[in-house]
């Protein structure tokens, strides 16, 4: 099911994301390739989505049934906090590396996928595919912190308004506020991650210091620069957690 939504939701909205990576290069919009080749870097979506969500969801659930969270309303959003926190470093294993080369072929329209991806491992190995890998999960912790247990939060409240479980598309609606609302207060972090996986080898924002990024970013473009992709960030990330989480729930009750 999570692998199943996770197609979903990076296909539909692949040309959201080109945009909003390319508002956060250090070259800027026009320079990193405009509206054209919106698609480039699409093969390493569709190769490391489901995986990649199917991971994050197998780690979600079942920390969630380990943790106890039916014995105080208190401790159920730090039940989902948890769980949704180690879910995201599992899933980052997978989404990092294909994360890496699909940004770099967004902001280079005239490389292809797998040219972008030998040219990384023969000039950084396999480390220059887990480049950001900490500013990664640094970025999706704190989302995830926010998103799932607001998600949770705003399903339980529909269903006791309504007297029942919330359907497919209410939890999506869920989805999308919930979504919506953790993109606009972590976009920082996704500047900071966009900046140090597109960063040459060698340069200071190649080491991955996270807080160093967000230094340089404040210096140079105070905080325009750290909000950059911000409109076109919450859209996607809206629209993506409407079609992701319900697409989840809906593919869940199908199958179970």
């Amino acid at each position: 099911a999570g692998g199943v939504a996770g197609v979903c939701v990076d296909l539909i909205l692949f040309p959201l994301d080109t945009v909003k990576t390319r508002l956060q290069s250090p070259q800027g919009f026009r320079k990193a390739g405009g509206f054209r080749g919106i698609y480039a870097g699409v093969p390493s979506t569709a190769i490391g989505s489901f995986p990649n969500a199917a991971a994050f969801f197998i780690t979600y659930e079942n920390v969630k049934s380990v943790l106890p969270h039916g014995s105080s309303p208190y401790l159920s959003p730090a039940t989902h906090m948890v769980a949704a926190s180690l879910g995201e470093v599992v899933a980052c294993l997978i989404r990092v590396p294909s994360e890496v080369v699909k940004q770099r072929a967004q902001v280079s329209p005239s490389s292809s996928t797998l040219r972008i991806l030998s040219h990384t491992l023969y000039h950084e190995g396999i480390q220059g595919l887990y480049r950001g890998y900490k500013s990664t999960v640094l970025r999706e912790i704190p989302f995830s912190l926010v998103q799932f247990p607001l998600w949770e939060s705003l399903k339980d409240l529909w269903s006791w308004k309504q007297g029942h479980v919330v359907d497919s598309w209410q939890s999506a609606v869920c989805g999308a506020f919930a979504g919506g609302f953790a993109a606009a207060v972590t976009t920082p972090l996704d500047v900071a991650k966009t900046r140090i996986m597109l960063a040459k080898a060698g340069s200071s924002n190649a080491r991955g210091n996270v807080l160093a990024a967000l230094g340089g970013i404040w210096r140079t473009q105070g905080l325009p620069g750290l909000f950059a992709g911000v409109v076109p960030r919450m859209a996607a990330i809206s629209l993506g957690g409407f079609i992701f989480l319900g697409t989840y729930e809906k593919t869940r009750q199908l199958l179970l």
